[in-house]
């Protein structure tokens, strides 16, 4: 499959509704049924890491046991560690995934329920110093995408070549199903050629496996169809819930809690974006992590260890929030 053709992608400068109208959303789009330009309700999973994506699983299972069910949601984006869990909440209960999250012990092999490979401290430490170069030496978010794309290039250039498969192999591990649900999932990445931003779909030609695989390369990047694609944060922010735009009812989950490491003149940060489907028409809530977990995150996003906590965490606020928010989403 040659994804230049067959993958929807969309400009990070355009509302959703104004890309539909332009015909950039549905580009290569065979069978002329695009995802809903408007509908009641939208998720958004933002991106975090491993600890991230357990927190996300947290919350959406402590929502469901307190009697609020979002994974029923008209659309759902995921973007990095969310799109590992939007695809594994349109294919198993948010207590089986809680329970696999909890059941993994420091060190194990993650199950169904994982978001990230296993890592350490150190080398986030190094990415985040690297991407803050590369941010501080961008002049705008167009350029930013394309230095962080060809930084990636030059990294797999130097690499054993072994990386695609094995990454492929533990992304595809962790969904409980490997076909595209019917209900509506964007998943965000970047051209690491053209800087472009990328959005797939069940219709893109994309199998789920690669479109999440692509959207959590945030070091090297993932080939698919002959193209490179790199994380989907890199597109406007860890969220990109301007997807959204068009929804009545909006509700993001965000692990990193809505900081942008980009310059607030870029106005890529979750404060702009909320904003702004506000001004378009939107009701919005969001969820982050509360000041008692905030350092489970940022640096030890790939902590392992930290992924139960993590979702307890996240159970507990899903739990203690879901009261307010059963007339928001209902």
């Amino acid at each position: 499959m040659n994804t230049s053709e067959s993958s929807s992608q969309y400009s990070a400068s355009m509302t959703a509704p104004e890309l539909r109208a332009s015909g950039q959303y549905r580009a290569g789009v065979d069978d002329g049924h695009p995802a809903p330009s408007t509908g009641e309700r939208a998720l958004v999973l933002g991106g975090g890491g491993s600890t991230g994506n357990a927190w996300l699983i947290g919350v959406v299972a402590g929502l469901f046991e307190a009697g609020l069910d979002v994974t029923g949601a008209d659309l759902t984006v995921g973007t990095s560690a969310g799109s590992t869990a939007a695809a594994q909440l349109a294919g198993a209960t948010p207590a089986d995934l809680l329970a696999a999250v909890l059941a993994a012990g420091p060190g194990q092999r993650p199950g169904p329920g994982a978001g990230a490979v296993r890592g350490s401290v150190r080398p986030v430490v190094d990415h985040l110093a690297r991407t803050n170069k590369i941010i501080a030496d961008s002049v705008d978010a167009a350029d930013m995408r394309r230095r962080m794309g060809a930084s990636a290039l030059e990294r797999e250039a130097a690499s054993d070549g072994t990386w695609q498969s094995q990454w492929r192999t533990t992304v595809a591990a962790r969904l409980p199903h490997q076909s595209w649900p019917a209900r509506s999932i964007l998943i965000t990445a970047v051209d690491a050629v053209t800087g472009d931003p990328v959005v797939f779909d069940r219709h893109s030609g994309v199998e789920l496996a690669d479109a999440v695989a692509a959207s959590c390369s945030s070091g090297l990047p993932y080939e698919i169809g002959g193209r490179r694609y790199i994380d989907g944060g890199y597109r406007t922010n860890a969220e990109n819930a301007d997807l959204a735009t068009g929804f009545a009812r909006v509700l993001v989950l965000s692990p990193f809690g809505g900081r942008t490491l980009t310059p607030p003149a870029w106005h890529l940060d979750l404060a702009t974006q909320v904003a702004d489907l506000r001004s378009r028409g939107s009701r919005v809530a969001t969820i982050c992590p509360d000041s008692s977990s905030e350092h489970m995150f940022g640096a030890n996003a790939m902590d392992l260890s930290l992924r139960p906590a993590a979702a307890r965490a996240g159970y507990d606020q899903g739990r203690a929030r879901a009261e307010e928010l059963v007339e928001f989403w209902r």
